[in-house]
């Protein structure tokens, strides 16, 4: 993931500085980097206030098709986020299971 301030950090450097990482915390700390508010990021990303204060929070999750569609506004690899939010589902049902997602050839 590389930010516009010049810092690049992939998922397992994030993990291994930070622990697991959720797609809402790496949506509020992206955010938060940016000094963006949360109207701001929700217009970027076309999401209201409230269903991002709720993924970002944790109370709700992300399709990986959101999931893509926000990466790609963010400038991240849409793998990251669609991985991020197919792990969730995955442990939200309580399987227990780890996601690898690369682009189709």
């Amino acid at each position: 993931m590389s930010t516009s301030k010049g810092k690049t950090f992939g998922l397992k450097s994030l993990e291994k500085r930070l622990g697991k990482v959720t797609v809402g915390e790496l949506l509020h700390t992206w955010r938060v980097s940016e000094e963006m508010s949360l109207k701001d990021f929700g217009k970027l990303i076309g999401m209201s206030v409230a269903n991002l204060c709720d993924i970002e929070k944790g109370r709700k999750g992300v399709s990986p098709e959101k999931a893509q569609h926000i990466a790609k506004t963010m400038g991240v690899p849409p793998a990251l986020l669609i991985r991020l939010s197919i792990q969730e589902s995955l442990q939200a049902a309580g399987l227990k299971y780890t996601i690898e997602v690369k682009p189709a050839a």
